[in-house]
Order: C-alpha cells, then sequence, then structure tokens
C-alpha cells in the first residue's frame, strides 16, 4: 500500500519544477509556460509530497464557471507504479467536481481515462518543421501560403492593436469556457509573438508563437478559414530565426490544419487524443488549426 502523500497546491516557484518535469517527459513546454499556467488558476496545479520530497504533480485547472482541465500528470519515475499517481488523480478529479473536464491523454494511458469517465472527442498529432527564409521546410519547400479568390483578403497586425474584448470573444468560441487569465498571461510571454488576421476590419483570427525548450511552439491557432491560417502561420514562422524548429499540435478534425502543415513539409512525432468527461463541448472545431497546450488546454 502506497504511503500517504502530503497534496497541496504549489507555489509559483514549484509550478517550475512542474515545467521541469514536462521537459524531462519530452513534452518541450515553453520557456515562460510557467507563469501562464500559474496565472490560469493559482491554486490548480498540485504536488504531492512524502518527507518534503516531491513524488506526483497534476494540473486541475478550473476554467470559468463550468470547465476544469487536467495535465501536467507525473510521478518521479523511480516512484511509478506504488499508487502515487491514483492519489494525486482523486484529489485532482475532486477538485474539479461538478464540471466538465478535458484532458489531453497520451495514448498509452487512454484506456485508463475511459475507466474514469473519459470519453474520446478526437485525436491530435504534434507536427514539426524547420523554418527556412522562404518558410516552413522539408518535403514542400517555400510552399505559398492558401489563397482564396472567392474571400476578401485579410491584413495580419499585432494581436496588441485588437480591443481585448475582441479576441477574447474569438478564443471562447474554441474553447469550452472563457479562460482570460490564462490566455492573456499565455500571449504575453517573454518572447512570444501574437498576431491577428483581420478581414474587412473584423477578427477572422488569432495566433501565437513562444520559445520553447526545443525550437519553437505555436499555439493557439484559431482562425475561420484555411487562407487566415495559412497568413497567421507564416507570419508567426517568419518571426523566428531561420533553421529553428517549429512545433504545432493540431486536432486531427480539422482535415484542411492536417493539409495546412502537411503542404509545409511537416511531419507527426506525437499523439494524444483530446477526451471529456460527458459528452464533447459544442465548440468550431473547424476554427482549431493549433491547440493552445495539451497541458492545460
Amino acid at each position: 500500500m502506497a504511503t500517504e502523500m502530503q497534496i497541496q497546491p504549489m507555489t509559483r516557484e514549484e509550478v517550475d519544477l512542474a515545467i521541469e518535469w514536462a521537459a524531462r517527459e519530452g513534452w518541450n513546454p515553453g520557456l515562460s509556460d510557467a507563469q501562464a499556467f500559474h496565472a490560469a488558476d493559482p491554486e490548480g496545479l498540485l504536488i504531492g509530497r512524502i518527507a518534503g520530497e516531491p513524488v506526483a504533480i497534476c494540473s486541475a485547472v478550473r476554467h470559468g464557471e463550468t470547465f476544469g482541465f487536467i495535465g501536467c500528470y507525473i510521478v518521479a519515475p523511480h516512484l511509478r507504479g506504488r499508487g502515487y499517481g491514483l492519489q494525486i488523480w482523486k484529489v485532482a478529479m475532486q477538485r474539479l467536481q461538478g464540471r466538465c473536464i478535458g484532458l489531453d491523454g497520451v495514448i498509452e494511458q487512454q484506456h485508463n481515462y475511459a475507466r474514469s469517465g473519459f470519453n474520446l472527442a478526437y485525436r491530435q498529432v504534434r507536427y514539426a518543421g524547420r523554418v527556412q527564409a522562404a518558410g516552413l521546410t522539408g518535403s514542400a519547400q517555400g510552399t505559398p501560403s492558401i489563397q482564396s479568390d472567392r474571400l476578401p483578403s485579410s491584413v495580419v497586425s499585432e494581436l496588441g492593436a485588437v480591443p481585448v474584448s475582441d479576441w477574447l470573444r474569438y478564443d471562447r468560441a474554441c474553447f469550452p469556457s472563457e479562460r482570460r487569465p490564462y490566455i492573456e498571461a499565455w500571449v504575453r510571454q517573454p518572447g512570444t509573438v501574437a498576431l491577428a488576421s483581420l478581414r474587412e476590419g473584423k477578427l477572422a483570427g488569432y495566433g501565437a508563437i513562444r520559445p520553447a525548450r526545443q525550437g519553437y511552439k505555436i499555439g493557439p491557432l484559431f482562425a475561420e478559414d484555411s487562407a487566415v491560417a495559412a497568413q497567421l502561420l507564416d507570419g508567426l514562422q517568419a518571426r523566428v530565426t531561420e533553421g529553428s524548429e517549429l512545433f504545432i499540435d493540431i486536432p486531427l478534425c480539422n482535415e484542411q490544419a492536417v493539409q495546412l502543415v502537411e503542404q509545409r513539409g511537416m511531419k507527426p512525432v506525437f499523439e494524444t487524443a483530446r477526451m471529456y468527461t460527458g459528452g464533447a463541448p459544442n465548440l468550431n472545431t473547424q476554427a482549431q488549426f493549433g491547440v493552445t497546450s495539451f497541458e492545460l488546454g
């Protein structure tokens, strides 16, 4: 029987430890993700200790009034298989009781999440490529942005030039709840570039790119169609160093998103599944060309 852990919310400094553990798992977190994770819900990242030693971590973040997200679910490698993960999992689920709960489950754990009441909504895949002056490279070096003669042109600007209420409203259509503390801190991380696309003066999409432990990560990337998504993707990758690795997480149910990155030679490197308790929220998944993060949604 596992020794009972002391489980409590992480301090801001302890969130840095969670990011370090995520990096060791190969999840490649952003360099400044800890600040945004803590801002999302200061009591939502849990740590379990035995005799002062960190044993397990798990996020149970409350977004808005009705949604919660579980992530960063890690047990110290030398202590796995002893029941510590289950202990912190139960506390995390209890904290989000009464809400719709989402998570991004790795392949080997999806059956366990299903036993806990989570249902598969769709698969998600991380794609990787490299940046060159002409664009993302691979088998399709320099592929031009997708264009449509049937749609009016759009103009890219800094996200900071758009009223916050406008892009928060746009974000809400692509996420199960309002998440202002999280997403505002997210797009303002050090080194992050956030862009908006305006079509006839109306917000048609937005996206962000941030430095990670390895290369750069794009997310979120939300857009009303593939032409806008391509414009934002090209604008974001143009803001980072040539030759850098680039990563983006895509819901496979959005076929246009998959086509967009594969045309640029990006390749799948990692897979998760978006799962929810109960039914999946009614979201515009066709506007989701890049997930914000696998850790907090």
